[in-house]
């Protein structure tokens, strides 16, 4: 009886522990933000990154930042879909999110590589620039131009204000 039991907690404890620290597939996730994006008439940003990846905290931090916060979220359901990660890392990755990167075509980009998608998750924009080069997480005066002609086409409110605040944001100062 008391193996029963002991087997039995270490069976439910194996089901939590899988459970608590499994990812959400990217078709969880698309489903969840499809469904927000249209109950509040935003747009979805997909931004794939992975925890090694500098140039992702900086956009993760950029979008979050005090001026452009609001922006974001007035406008975007953010979606951040692990991908790309080391051999020890794996159990960061969303499942499906090497296919969903590929259907974009950034499976041949770095990261950041992100699309943003309308409420029905038909691509709008994504980030390459006119000499399809991953604009990634924009940071020179030029890729943040060509982020800002993007973001354009997907915000449904963008003030000049709000694109200042971006510009300040993003652009790396040297």
């Amino acid at each position: 009886m008391v193996l029963k039991k002991i087997t039995l907690n270490t069976l439910l404890f194996a089901f939590i522990s899988l459970n608590a620290f499994s990812q959400k597939s990217t078709d969880e996730l698309l489903n969840e933000a499809k469904t927000t994006a249209q109950k509040e008439g935003k747009a979805i940003f997909i931004k794939f990154e992975a925890s090694w990846c500098g140039w992702c905290h900086k956009m993760t931090k950029d979008i979050k930042a005090k001026g452009t916060r609001e922006f974001f979220n007035n406008n975007y359901v953010i979606v951040p879909i692990v991908v790309k990660e080391s051999k020890k890392n794996k159990h960061l990755e969303n499942p499906g999110s090497t296919e969903l990167l590929k259907k974009y075509g950034g499976d041949k980009a770095g990261l950041p590589f992100w699309v943003i998608l309308d409420a029905n998750l038909n691509l709008i924009t994504d980030s390459f620039n006119d000499k399809n080069q991953n604009l990634g997480g924009p940071a020179s005066v030029e890729e943040v131009a060509s982020f800002i002609k993007k973001i354009k086409k997907s915000a449904k409110n963008i003030s000049e204000k709000d694109i200042q605040n971006i510009k300040d944001q993003f652009t790396l100062k040297r």
